[in-house]
């Protein structure tokens, strides 16, 4: 006969193991080698490269639209990939996207620019990675069949099919 408390233990272990952690916590930072995005007082991202700022980006994105991102693994056939190209500017200022590449599915067009709009402002990008006081960027959004996403920048390897 197992003790009363070691199987509430047991139970509370199972309960535990069943759950996905939410973007934000550092469990799904381990998962999925997302990490916080560090500023400086004046909110400038610490981000040296443009992939790098690019990620800070892309956590932001998951940080605002939790509800909407895929946690664990994408699915081997994506429903749709959108890629996306946007500026911003040197106040964090989402200044243009615009759709670069897409299937034509509508819905997910939709929802990787409203995401990315959503998510603005921006931590703001260190001065040696702008251009004409603007930084362009390039992200894909990868869509699962139930019209959650993960960002290219930030995503888990696809399940095999």
């Amino acid at each position: 006969m197992i003790p009363i408390r070691f199987s509430v233990l047991l139970a509370a272990a199972a309960l535990a193991g069943c759950s996905h952690a939410p973007v934000g916590h550092p469990a799904f930072a381990a998962r999925s080698g997302v990490e916080r995005v560090e500023t400086t007082r004046d909110g400038t991202s610490t981000a040296t490269t443009i992939e790098s700022y690019k990620a800070d980006l892309a956590q932001r994105i998951y940080e605002v639209n939790s509800t909407q991102v895929y946690t664990t693994r994408p699915q081997a056939l994506l429903r749709s990939i959108v890629v996306l190209r946007y500026t911003v500017d040197s106040g964090g200022n989402l200044v243009r996207s615009e759709i670069a590449r897409s299937n034509r599915d509508r819905d997910t067009e939709a929802t990787a620019l409203a995401t990315l709009r959503k998510s603005a402002p921006f931590p703001k990008p260190a001065p040696n990675l702008l251009r004409n006081g603007r930084i362009e960027m390039v992200e894909s959004w990868l869509f699962n069949n139930d019209g959650r996403f993960q960002l290219r920048s930030l995503a888990l390897a696809q399940m095999d099919e």
